[in-house]
């Protein structure tokens, strides 16, 4: 089961990877041939990748609460069990 996030680490991170470098090489294409939509289309690619950052932080915070959830609930299971055997 560790394996799955770790590849869903490195998949994070080929992705911003790769729209950071795609954001800067078509920023730089477009301000060095002067011209619009290489520059937005970079600018886009790098709001892209942004929000993949955001994104991917925020799921593992969710299943960071998730996993405290279940130990909770877990505990409290427990509890009951012992509370039952007496």
């Amino acid at each position: 089961m560790a394996s799955a996030p770790v590849r869903g680490r490195i998949a994070t991170q080929f992705a911003v990877g790769l729209l950071t470098l795609d954001g800067v090489l078509l920023l730089a294409a477009g301000l060095w041939g002067h011209s619009r939509g290489p520059v937005i289309g970079g600018a886009v690619c790098l709001v892209g990748a942004l929000l993949v950052l955001l994104w991917w932080r925020r799921h593992r915070r969710s299943l960071a609460e998730l996993a405290q959830a279940r130990r909770e609930v877990r505990d409290e299971l427990q509890a009951l069990r012992d509370l039952l055997r007496r």
